[in-house]
């Protein structure tokens, strides 16, 4: 197994955190989606919809969460072997499990709140929208925190493979046979076909796949869909495996172009089955076969095009990019109902779309960025998400940016 590398990989930290605050983009576009027959795909419809915003929405979906899961899953693999498996339990429990227990009641009120209240400006006085009827258990109103429950399902289901992996093969000849593995599906042109096969495979099965929204998201019960586990846990694993073979970064890193040109091709091959405007009804038979598969390869060239741009441009070490990527977790556990209030207040109004667009993030990315700085990265919070609580200075804030990255946070990290 090769060992990783002593440094920070910043490239890494930059994708991942891209693909959280890629989820914040893509949340705001929501409002903006075109509302074929007149009904509504969101809570807040804006009335100045948008056909590119239509088409960012279906191409950050494509990839981000593929994308979040592959770091994920590399990132735990490191906590893991540098840690060992009780500390990496405890670490994981802590990170991803506190937040999700305590933090899912303030969203889940927030985004109730901002929904009534969406609600009732939407009316503009008439009667309310009915609710939708609950379903009971296992339904369970995730919200967008729902990536922190499949990561739980993810270590556990990582942990159980790995004991009986050990159990059953003392003399490390399965271990080995997954790094050539891994080593054959980074080198080789079908390798990302091969990894895009079980998503393909589930989507294709799924009945009734509203396929231009991708992957259905595992929001609404304490189990998730099988489309989602096989796309999101082939992620994960892969990218635990990859973990032990950083050599292979390399290539990721030289075939960028070529990923980047094929993730355009598969993207531009989906848009021409579904379209760039919302398809709210089901495809079937050949159409949802040849979607799934195009769709399915699209997450994955896109992500390790993106992988491949940030190791070859975003390599080297910036205290800015290390602030955000610090931030990027608090950010995308606050946004909801940020995003979601500022959608209803912009929503009315005789603006053009792109300046309401720039509103949006305009408002909220500074007040989440704030609400780090001043509430989380200081305090118990920022040493639950990130590992660490930064102590307050007297610095300037270039200089928290740089103290952020120093020797002595790195090590603590």
């Amino acid at each position: 197994m090769a060992e990783s590398p002593p440094e920070r990989l910043h490239a890494l930290d930059a994708v991942r955190g891209f693909a959280l605050t890629a989820g914040i983009v893509f949340h705001a576009t929501l409002s903006f989606l075109p509302t074929p027959h007149g009904h509504g795909i969101w809570i807040i419809t804006d009335n100045h919809p948008s056909l590119v915003l239509s088409v960012l929405f279906h191409l950050l979906h494509t990839f981000r969460m593929t994308t979040f899961f592959l770091i994920a899953g590399f990132f735990a693999h490191l906590t893991f072997h540098r840690r060992g498996q009780r500390a990496f339990i405890a670490d994981r429990a802590k990170r991803i499990g506190v937040p999700l227990i305590a933090g899912w009641p303030f969203v889940f009120a927030a985004i109730v709140a901002v929904t009534i209240w969406a609600a009732i400006q939407g009316a503009q006085g008439g009667p309310l929208p009915k609710a939708p009827p609950y379903a009971g258990f296992p339904a369970f109103p995730l919200t967008h925190l729902w990536f922190l429950y499949l990561l739980l399902w993810f270590y556990a289901a990582i942990l159980a493979l790995r004991a009986a992996s050990s159990a059953l093969d003392k003399g490390g000849r399965l271990g080995r046979a997954a790094d050539r593995a891994v080593g054959t599906l980074v080198g080789s042109p079908l390798g990302l076909v091969v990894l895009a096969t079980p998503a393909a495979v589930a989507l294709a099965l799924t009945p009734q796949w509203l396929a231009w929204f991708g992957v259905p998201t595992p929001d609404s019960s304490l189990v998730p869909n099988p489309a989602a586990l096989a796309a999101y846990f082939t992620a994960f694993g892969f990218g635990w495996l990859l973990h032990r073979r950083t050599d292979l970064l390399e290539t990721v890193r030289r075939r960028w172009p070529l990923n980047l040109t094929a993730a355009i091709a598969c993207s531009v091959a989906g848009f021409g089955i579904v379209g760039i405007a919302p398809l709210v009804h089901p495809l079937t038979g050949l159409d949802q076969v040849a979607f799934a598969g195009v769709y399915s390869l699209a997450s994955w060239t896109w992500t390790f095009a993106l992988i491949g741009l940030a190791l070859q441009f975003l390599n080297g070490h910036s205290p800015v990019r290390r602030y955000l990527a610090d931030a990027s977790y608090w950010l995308y556990i606050a946004h909801m109902p940020i995003v979601m209030a500022l959608q209803t207040v912009v929503a009315p109004l005789a603006w053009p779309w792109p300046v309401k667009f720039a509103v949006i993030l305009g408002v909220a990315f500074p007040l989440m960025l704030a609400s780090y700085e001043l509430l989380v990265r200081h305090s118990f919070i920022g040493a639950i998400l990130n590992g660490r609580r930064v102590p307050w200075t007297r610095m300037s804030a270039s200089g928290l940016l740089a103290a952020a990255d120093s020797p002595q946070a790195r090590a603590r990290s």
